[in-house]
């Protein structure tokens, strides 16, 4: 089996971090597999927040889980000490799915690299509020985004679970 299908294969979510702190290099690595997805028309709607800043991050945190209604203390980016978020221009009508795409190769990219992430939801809330807006405008970002997820990034405390079994009657041929 060639390499990127073992990293499909055997990627997984990780929801239990170490601190430890994620080379520079590593990241940049998951971020250019991030501007190299495909994108509607290659417009390239899609934008990037690479958020290292412990500050930052940890308000993001809270904010995140104001938004799932989670009590106070929790951390819904599971102690990942890097978060990358995903934004898409509003003008653009295929920014969803671009910004997916953008998600999907950077998580293939990561475990590429041994490290682990996870898709964490509710960017699109974050970045609607008065707060995320002004995140946007202290980062110098101008604009109108969509927030389209965060993909929070580190180095696994657990080994990888297996994968769970495939649904039958996932794919039908018409031949």
């Amino acid at each position: 089996m060639n390499e990127v299908m073992q990293n499909i294969l055997t990627r997984r979510s990780v929801k239990k971090y170490l601190p430890d702190p994620v080379e520079e290099s590593l990241i940049e690595q998951v971020l250019e597999a991030g501007r190299y997805a495909a994108t509607g028309r290659n417009r390239q709607a899609p934008i990037i927040l690479a958020v290292t800043n412990k500050l930052l991050r940890d308000a993001l945190s809270k904010m995140n889980a104001r938004v799932m209604g989670a009590g106070e203390g929790v951390d819904p980016f599971y102690g990942a000490p890097v978060v990358l978020v995903v934004l898409a221009d509003k003008s653009v009508n295929t920014r969803v799915y671009d910004g997916s795409l953008v998600m999907g190769n950077m998580m293939l990219a990561a475990h590429s690299l041994g490290l682990g992430s996870c898709w964490i939801h509710r960017a699109k809330e974050e970045f609607e509020s008065e707060e995320g807006k002004e995140i946007l405008k202290t980062l110098g970002v101008t604009g109108e985004y969509e927030g389209i997820g965060h993909l929070v990034l580190g180095y696994a405390a657990e080994k990888l679970p297996q994968p769970k079994p495939r649904k039958e009657n996932w794919v039908y041929y018409a031949k």
